[in-house]
């Protein structure tokens, strides 16, 4: 016996399947679940390397902090090195300035209370 097989031109593209209405609730669910765990993950993801970032960004603040104080220090030592009053001696003996006698140097008892400043009215000019 001899069998024959046919082709039957059928167009189909005009056939829609009807959506299931109990399968598309579940399908959008499964969506939405895997939405936010994505979120919360990506939240996660950012905290942790904006954590990693303020690390670094603490750590450089404190080599920098740590190199200040060590200048600060190096600027307190040259202060009081400057300062010394043997050195300020030594260098006013160079220079041929002496302690001054009693009676050598000008009293400043003239006025009792020291001005400031004085007011002065607004419409005169400030040079004579």
């Amino acid at each position: 016996m001899t069998e024959y097989f046919t082709v039957k031109k059928v167009d189909n593209s005009r056939l829609v399947r009807p959506i299931d209405a109990a399968r598309m609730k579940d399908f959008w669910q499964r969506v939405a679940a895997t939405g936010a765990i994505a979120a919360c993950l990506l939240v996660y993801a950012w905290q942790h390397f904006e954590c990693i970032q303020l690390r670094y960004q603490v750590q450089s603040a404190e080599g920098t902090r740590a190199k200040t104080a060590q200048l600060n220090q190096q600027l307190h030592v040259e202060v009081a090195t400057l300062q010394s009053p043997g050195r300020v001696a030594s260098m006013a003996g160079g220079m041929g300035l002496t302690v001054p006698m009693p009676g050598q140097a000008p009293t400043s008892e003239g006025a009792g209370d020291p001005v400031l400043a004085q007011a002065r009215p607004i419409g005169q000019s400030p040079r004579p």
